[in-house]
């Protein structure tokens, strides 16, 4: 079965930078997209950022362009979301997800990592 395991969250000031990684297990890495969603608390889970299975093409949500990148190493089923400039709404429980379809740039995910809990002080 598919399994993804975050790890990277913790505590920052605001401005600073953090780097979370995923590690995928369970079938072939590099035939899917994979993507980060957070949810903060008292707030429904959103869309952070996707990348394609080859890394060619990402999206991400306007509140983290620019301070945000998506990437991948598909050698070593890893995806890695680094977080600069971050601002203290940007604290979150940020979750690792992929779909079940391959070859699909899509942000509707099937599975889900448990996530680690980002932490921004202002």
């Amino acid at each position: 079965q598919v399994q993804l395991v975050e790890s990277g969250g913790g505590l920052v000031q605001a401005g600073g930078s953090l780097r979370l990684s995923c590690a995928a297990s369970g079938r072939t890495f590099s035939n899917y997209a994979m993507g980060w969603f957070r949810q903060a608390s008292g707030k429904e889970r959103e869309f952070v950022a996707v990348i394609s299975w080859s890394g060619g093409r990402t999206n991400y949500v306007d509140s983290v362009k620019g301070r945000f990148t998506i990437s991948r190493d598909n050698a070593k089923n890893m995806v890695y979301l680094q977080m600069n400039s971050l601002k203290p709404e940007d604290t979150a429980v940020y979750y690792c997800a992929a779909p079940k379809a391959s070859y699909s740039f899509t942000v509707h995910m099937d599975y889900w990592g448990k996530g680690p809990l980002v932490t921004v002080s202002s």
